[in-house]
C-alpha cells in the first residue's frame, strides 16, 4: 500500500509540473492506482490520443441532455463539458481539465478490470445466463468494449439518482439468447450497447428521466409496450455496426420521455 501511495504521488507531481520537469518525473514507474489504466498528463481541449479515448469511455455518462460524448480520442467541447459535469457531481474543482483531482476520482471509481465500482462484467454478460461474450454480430472483444462504455454510463446514472443502486436485468445477449427472449432482430443488446435496468429505491420514471442526460440515445420505459417493469437504455446513435440509422429513440410516455 505504501508503494502504491508513493507512485500515485509521483504521477500527481508529474501532472502538476510543466515542461521538462514532467519528462523527468514521468520516467518513474507508473502509478497504477487500481491495475487498469493510468493517465500521465493533463488533458484539455485541443489534446488528442489514446488517453483521451480512455477518458471519454469513463465520462460518457456525463454527456448532458440528449447528447453523447464521441469516443474519438479528440478532447473537444463535448468532452470538456462532460468533465465539468463529472467534476461538479463529485465536488472537485470545475475547470473542464482532466488533471490530478479528476484522475484520483476516476481511480477511486474504477476497479482493477476497468469496470466502474458499482457494475461488473458478469452483470452485463449474456442475458440468458451469463454465457460469455460470443454469439453476437461482433467479436467478443468489441462487444466487451461496448459493454464497458455502457457500464460507465450506468455508473453516472447511478450517481445522478443519488448514489442509489441500479440493477441490470439483461445486458449483452447472444443471437440465441435474443431469440429466446423475443428481442428485436437487430437489438442493441446483441452489440453490448444496451441494458435493462430497475431500481428498488427510485421509480422507473426517475430512471428513464435521468437516462436522458447519460448519453443514452435509446430509452424505453413505462408506457412503451413491454417496458412497464424495467427501463431499457442503449447507445444506438453510436453504433455504426448495426442495421439501423444512428438516431435517438425515446419512448417512456408515462414519464414524459419522448
Amino acid at each position: 500500500m505504501r508503494v502504491h501511495t508513493l507512485k500515485r504521488a509521483v504521477v500527481a507531481l508529474a501532472l502538476a509540473l510543466p515542461g521538462a520537469a514532467i519528462a523527468t518525473v514521468v520516467a518513474a514507474p507508473a502509478a497504477h492506482a487500481d491495475g487498469c489504466y493510468t493517465w500521465t498528463r493533463n488533458l484539455y481541449q485541443g489534446r488528442s490520443g489514446s488517453d483521451v479515448r480512455q477518458l471519454q469511455i469513463r465520462v460518457a455518462g456525463w454527456a448532458g441532455y440528449r447528447d453523447i460524448v464521441e469516443n474519438d480520442g479528440i478532447y473537444g467541447p463535448k468532452t470538456a463539458a462532460a468533465i465539468r459535469r463529472f467534476q461538479s457531481a463529485y465536488g472537485i474543482r470545475v475547470d473542464g481539465v482532466a488533471g490530478p483531482q479528476t484522475y484520483a476520482k476516476l481511480y477511486e471509481l474504477q476497479d482493477n478490470d476497468c469496470t466502474p465500482r458499482h457494475f461488473s462484467w458478469t452483470e452485463l454478460d449474456d442475458g440468458c445466463g451469463r454465457g460469455g461474450w460470443t454469439g453476437g454480430p461482433l467479436s467478443a472483444a468489441e462487444t466487451r468494449q461496448n459493454a464497458l462504455r455502457t457500464m460507465w454510463k450506468l455508473e453516472a446514472m447511478r450517481k445522478g439518482l443519488g448514489d442509489r443502486p441500479l440493477y441490470v436485468t439483461s445486458g449483452f445477449r447472444s443471437r440465441a439468447c435474443n431469440n429466446q427472449v423475443g428481442g428485436a432482430s437487430d437489438s442493441q443488446h446483441l452489440y453490448g450497447n444496451a441494458a435493462d435496468v430497475v431500481s428498488r429505491s427510485r421509480s422507473l420514471c426517475d430512471v428513464a428521466r435521468d437516462a436522458r442526460n447519460r448519453g443514452f440515445s435509446g430509452i424505453y420505459g413505462p408506457g412503451s409496450p413491454d417496458h412497464d417493469d424495467h427501463v431499457h437504455v442503449d447507445s444506438r446513435r453510436e453504433n455504426d455496426r448495426d442495421r439501423t440509422s444512428n438516431t435517438t429513440s425515446w419512448s417512456a410516455p408515462d414519464c414524459g420521455v419522448r
